[in-house]
């Protein structure tokens, strides 16, 4: 998968997708590409697994496309796992360029131009790596001004007013030869108002606990093999 299909992935994979699709699995018109059973989503590439951090009975949807799925829900979860796998060109630049300066290259080349597309003020407003996570994970975060999946929860606007700027935390790391991007939403940020408290600190720490939360309901599966690890 060279540069440019690989770009056209991310497009219509990360962000044509989401919304479209998000609003059918609520009116409950969209089939999976992947499988659900007993609370558990498979990938439509069998990559790995996840207990559904939705539940039907509150709301929650899943909606997906071959390469990513989304949980969410009406109150504070919206969840976005990508996943897709190495090609011999990406292979390569993960070996040569190592962990942390491949996610940057990757998140610079092929996400943050596509979000930037539909959401051009878009800004990271921090980022960091952690070498001994999942053998090397890259953590950063971005305001996207008007980007909120929970705008049906906040107050309307008053008019002139600039639009909400989410902020989204993203999770990039390598399993099996698959490279994987978990976004969350920082819901309460909007939803709560002025009884919001949490410093920049604190808003980043709970980011991070919520994506390593998300990581720990996966299985993933080594190629050739069947068993989750």
């Amino acid at each position: 998968m060279h540069s440019a299909p690989m770009r056209r992935l991310v497009l219509l994979s990360l962000l044509a997708f989401v919304a479209p699709l998000a609003a059918l699995a609520q009116e409950g018109r969209m089939p999976l590409f992947g499988k659900v059973k007993n609370k558990v989503y498979t990938a439509p590439s069998g990559a790995y697994r996840i207990t559904s951090p939705v539940l039907s009975e509150l709301g929650g949807t899943i909606s997906d496309s071959e390469y990513v799925v989304v949980f969410q829900d009406q109150f504070t979860i919206h969840i976005t796992i990508a996943c897709f796998k190495q090609d011999a060109t990406q292979r390569w630049e993960y070996s040569t360029r190592g962990p942390k300066e491949y996610f940057r290259y990757f998140f610079a080349s092929y996400v943050f131009p596509d979000l930037q597309q539909s959401y051009p003020e878009i800004t990271v407003t921090d980022e960091s790596f952690d070498p001994k996570y999942l053998d090397g994970a890259w953590f950063i975060n971005t305001h996207l001004p008007g980007g909120t999946m929970f705008m049906h929860r906040l107050a309307e606007p008053a008019p002139g007013a600039p639009p909400p700027v989410a902020k989204r935390g993203n999770l990039l790391f390598v399993k099996y030869g698959h490279v994987y991007v978990v976004s969350t939403e920082l819901a309460e940020r909007l939803t709560e108002g002025h009884t919001y408290k949490l410093n920049l600190e604190q808003e980043n720490q709970l980011i991070r606990e919520r994506l390593e939360g998300i990581v720990n309901l996966m299985d993933f599966v080594r190629p050739s093999e069947d068993g989750p690890r």
